[in-house]
């Protein structure tokens, strides 16, 4: 049966509008299924650090010499950190300073127990924590990494009143679906405690493989130092808002002559208004009237 002229119509509509649509960058095959999980990006050599008796992980703590012309940021993480504690990748100068306080391999709990144990020359005046990724490999359940990082958000404010979460970069050694329900997960328990969450993966695109290392793990650390700088420079040079004095509201007394108030009439005695606005008792006109009879 010969194609009718609607026919070819139609399906010359469908080529342009599947023309239209085509993306813009076509991905080439892979030819190992493996490829997705390896970044092409090269990091620093490791520099190996003192075992921590707590947690049995590496830990570093730096903080720089105290100013007063500028305010002190300090950058609670894991292995993400490690550059910048190690002086490798510089912070952006300007009106901050900022230490470090790094736990490689270490999950929200070991970074609750190494901050509890943490004794620092001089309080920040504000506190970036980095969300943990370690809680990958430890559960799977979003719930429970969420009440470990709960855990550690109630720790560091029992210290410090001023706290601001930074996203974790997406790694490539692990699915990408349970990271982003681990990801809204503590953007809700950051929401829930009054916590501001900055979300950065979008940053990280997992395309581009050259943001990570051979391990999966992103290596980007000039991004992320910038990032976490940009995203602190606001709230850490704000002031410090001082809670309202409460007011109490005057007593106002009012002084004058005390009107006493009428005299209360005997219920079960009738008053009758005559002629004249003239005000007598019933009763005793009744009773005068009935002795006057008999």
């Amino acid at each position: 049966m010969p194609r009718t002229k609607s026919h070819r119509r139609s399906e010359a509509a469908k080529r342009r509008m599947a023309e239209k649509l085509a993306p813009l960058v076509t991905l080439a095959p892979r030819t190992d299924p493996d490829d997705a999980r390896v970044g092409t990006g090269k990091r620093h050599a490791v520099k190996k650090w003192e075992v921590s008796s707590l947690t049995g992980h590496q830990h570093k703590l730096t903080i720089p010499a105290e100013s007063p012309d500028k305010k002190f940021v300090l950058l609670v993480g894991d292995s993400h950190l490690r550059s910048i504690a190690d002086g490798i990748v510089k912070m952006p100068e300007g009106r901050l300073s900022f230490g470090v306080m790094s736990t490689p391999g270490g999950s929200a709990n070991d970074e609750r127990i190494e901050l509890l144990n943490s004794t620092l020359p001089y309080d920040p005046d504000l506190v970036c924590l980095l969300a943990p990724t370690n809680n990958l490999k430890s559960t799977r359940n979003p719930e429970k990494a969420g009440a470990d990082f709960a855990r550690l958000l109630s720790s560091i404010l029992t210290r410090w009143s001023r706290l601001v979460v930074v996203d974790f970069p997406p790694r490539l050694d692990a699915d990408l679906y349970p990271q982003e329900m681990m990801r809204q997960e503590f953007h809700r328990v950051a929401v829930k405690l009054g916590v501001k969450f900055v979300p950065i993966a979008e940053h990280f695109p997992v395309g581009n493989t050259a943001l990570w290392a051979r391990d999966g793990v992103s290596k980007n650390y000039m991004l992320l130092c910038r990032l976490c700088w940009f995203f602190m420079s606001k709230p850490a040079l704000a002031p410090v808002r001082t809670p309202p004095v409460p007011r109490h509201r005057p007593r106002v007394v009012l002084k004058g002559e005390v009107v006493s108030p009428p005299p209360q009439k005997n219920p079960f005695i009738w008053s009758a208004i005559g002629q004249g606005r003239k005000v007598f008792d019933c009763i005793t006109e009744c009773c005068s009237f009935v002795s006057s009879v008999i």
